[in-house]
Order: C-alpha cells, then sequence, then structure tokens
C-alpha cells in the first residue's frame, strides 16, 4: 500500500480532519493508565500544527452502544493532549451537530479541537454490508459521516488500531470526501512499512512466534504465515489443541475440540512445506488459575485434572535458541495466563529473547496487547523494531486481509 503521507500534501491554511486511535485505558476515576496511543500519534498532530494547519481530531474510546456515556468520553484524552503538546485543545462535547460544525468552523491555523468519542452515536459502527442492504441505515451512516467530512479540506487516517474496521469515521467519512486530499498520517505509514516487510520482503531465517487462547482465532495467520515463515513457535493456549491432535494428554486445559483436526491439518501443511513447527515440550500446570495457587512443572503430557497455564522452563530455553539465529521475527499473543503471576513467565521469557534477538540485528515486529504489556513490565519497549498499535488490525494484516479504509486513500505517484 504505497499511500500518500500527511507531508504529501500542504496543510497550510487548511483544516485537517485526522483520525486517530485514543482507546486508552482508564481507571475507575477516569484517568488514563496509559498514555502510548496518544504519543504514538504525536508527529502527525505536530506537523499539522507546525505546517499552519487547524486540526481536528476524533477518535472512539471503548464500546458505549451507541450512546452517550461519560465513562468513555474523551475529554481525559483532550487534558493529556494538551499536556503533551504544550497548549490547549479544544474540545467539543460531540462529534456532529451544531456545536461541533461550530467550533470546527472557528478553528485558526495551529489550533487542536477533538471531537467526543464517534461511538456515542450509533451509526459510527453500523456495518457498511449492512448499510448496502438497507436504504435506511444508509441514509443513516452517510448523514452521520457527511457533518464530519465537511468540517475539513483534508483527511488523515492515523488510526491502525481500527484500520480493519468499516466504522463511518474511517471508511464513509473519507468516501465523503472525495475530491480532496485524503492521506495516511505517520503512525499508520509506520504500520504499513514493517508489517509489509513481515509478508512481502521477509529476511531469513524469518521466525513466526503465536500465543493466546485459540487456534480459531490464528488458522488464517498460520496458513498465511505458513508461505512466508521458516518455523514457527506455538504457546499459549492454542498450543494445547495442537498437542492432543497429536495424541498429548492435555488434562483440563483449553482446548477447541472442534479444531483439532484443523491443527493436525495445520502441522501437516508445515511438513509438506518444510517449515518446522515447534510446540511445548513442557509446561507450567495448576488446579486451578488464580494467584497464589500451587503450581507444578510436568513434560508435554498433562496428568488429569491439572490445567496448562505457561510454557515450561524447557520450553522457554528451546524457543529461545530457535531465535538465536533469526533475521526476522513476528510475535503475537501470551505464551500463558499473562494475567496471572507467575504463570506471565513464559510470555516475559519470550519477550527477553526478542529484545535480544532485536540486538543481534534480527527485524522484530509485535503485535499489541499482552505481548506489548510483557515488553512495557520488563522495559523492553525500546528494543523492539516495531510495536503495533493495532492487535486486531496486525493479525488481520498478517492473514493477508486488505484493509477498504486505507485502500480508497490517494496513492502516491
Amino acid at each position: 500500500m504505497a499511500k500518500k503521507t500527511i507531508a504529501d500534501v500542504d496543510v497550510q491554511g487548511k483544516k485537517v480532519f485526522m483520525r486517530c486511535d485514543f482507546n486508552v485505558p482508564l481507571d475507575k476515576h477516569g484517568n488514563i493508565t496509559n498514555d502510548d496511543r496518544i504519543v504514538k500519534a504525536l508527529p502527525s498532530i505536530k506537523h499539522v500544527l507546525e505546517h499552519g494547519g487547524a486540526l481536528i481530531l476524533a477518535s472512539h474510546l471503548g464500546r458505549p452502544e451507541g450512546k452517550p456515556d461519560p465513562a468513555y468520553s474523551l475529554r481525559p484524552v483532550a487534558k493529556r493532549l494538551s499536556e503533551l503538546l504544550g497548549q490547549e485543545v479544544l474540545f467539543c462535547e460531540d462529534c456532529v451537530g451544531p456545536k461541533a460544525k461550530a467550533m470546527a468552523a472557528a478553528l485558526q491555523p495551529g489550533q487542536v479541537l477533538l471531537l467526543e468519542n464517534v461511538r456515542f452515536h450509533k451509526e459510527e459502527t453500523i456495518k457498511d454490508k449492512a448499510a448496502k442492504e438497507d436504504l435506511q441505515l444508509r441514509e443513516l451512516k452517510d448523514a452521520f459521516a457527511r457533518q464530519m467530512a465537511e468540517m475539513a479540506d483534508i483527511y488523515v487516517n492515523d488510526a491502525f488500531g481500527t484500520a480493519h474496521r468499516d466504522n463511518a469515521s474511517m471508511y464513509t467519512v473519507p468516501q465523503m470526501m472525495k475530491g480532496k486530499p485524503r492521506v495516511i498520517g505517520f503512525l499508520v505509514e509506520k504500520e504499513l512499512q514493517y508489517l509489509g516487510a513481515v509478508l512481502k520482503t521477509p529476511k531469513r531465517p524469518f521466525v513466526a512466534i503465536l500465543g493466546g487462547a485459540k487456534v480459531s482465532d490464528k488458522i488464517r495467520v498460520i496458513e498465511n504465515l505458513l508461505e512466508k515463515v521458516d518455523r514457527i513457535l506455538i504457546g499459549g493456549a492454542m498450543a494445547y489443541t495442537f498437542l492432543k491432535a497429536l495424541g498429548k494428554s492435555i488434562g483440563k486445559s483449553l482446548c477447541e475440540d472442534d479444531f483439532l483436526d484443523k491443527a493436525q491439518g495445520l502441522l501437516d501443511l508445515a511438513k509438506d512445506k518444510g517449515k518446522e513447527v515447534v510446540l511445548p515440550v513442557d509446561n507450567v500446570v495448576a488446579k486451578e488459575v488464580r494467584p497464589n495457587v500451587g503450581y507444578k512443572v510436568v513434560g508435554e503430557d498433562i496428568p488429569a485434572d491439572w490445567i496448562g497455564v505457561d510454557i515450561g522452563p524447557k520450553t522457554r530455553e528451546l524457543f529461545a535458541s530457535k531465535l538465536k539465529d533469526a533475521k526476522m521475527v513476528v510475535w503475537n499473543g501470551p505464551m500463558g495466563v499473562f494475567e496471572v503471576e507467575p504463570f506471565d513467565e513464559g510470555t516475559k521469557a519470550v519477550a527477553q529473547a526478542v529484545a535480544e534477538a532485536t540486538s543481534r540485528g534480527a527485524q522484530t515486529v509485535v503485535g499489541g496487547g499482552d505481548s506489548a504489556s510483557a515488553l512495557a513490565k520488563l522495559g523492553l519497549h525500546d528494543s523492539i523494531s516495531h510495536i503495533s498499535t493495532g492487535g486486531g488490525a496486525s493479525l488481520e494484516f498478517l492473514e493477508g486481509k486488505s484493509f477498504k479504509c486505507i485502500e480508497l486513500l490517494d496513492e502516491k505517484p
């Protein structure tokens, strides 16, 4: 996707509508607990302001179910963004309507306006397929999007975390702005560069590490990556479906019995293609999943009444050894029940091994979620080539899916 970026258009004296991903975690008091997504949007934001543009920012936060909910307000984001920019960020209590229209119209070059959560309107999340089949839904979605489109001269998509969605602010607004510049921001540009390199120009040996709970979530990723990688390391609960398919005992571990045949088929496909699939050789197991519970380490076979909760120490060493010669690494998903200590040790060990691979010159790309959290816990954020801001989006990208909301933006000559 060779798309024009915000650097390719003249923003001087123009109003720029920028869709960002400010879906930040908040505590029960409405305080932001991690501002990483705001910080990563700063390069695009600052570029517009430094080049004389007036900036209208839009985002979602959480799942407010199509109606206003103070628990999901973007007001804390406006406050934090003001602190980071060293200037006031104006805030509008809605993203459409007379007040939003008036505030956008009054905006001067160098000023920033943050609109309220776009998901406070049900029109934002109307599926495009549903809108095509139902004229009333189409009219609702179009009318909502048109109000945002009419605010600006330039559209910028810098929200990779929702790039796989056909939400109104992601897909319909740029459609409404046909004939005006429609570009990507620097964050989306970086995501496409790194994830694109994984699929199109991988350095070898290329190793993928996949974890998480369900094989069903990663089937298409595995199928697509088997065409690209040299080896795949599989941990997390999804590994138990593969182990059971191979005839191993997995006790009460999480398993998708409906996907046993598919798991065996993927192992057979890997063998046919000469690709190495590495599964756990030992496991940390417990009788139940909760803090401060008793646990032990067993081999490949898990006793009845025990649950696999993490990869074992031998597997951690094995996985690390499989990364020693890697020139490219992509990692998505935890190796165990990461949120419960000490069942985060496998994930932390993989995080350390990926960071060490980076230090040896490997290009390393990590999906969001628990993988990124493990790196943050260990202070290894800066030891990775690229940490994606979009967990679901990065997975769909690795599946080989196209993103309609990016495809319709302006191509580089």
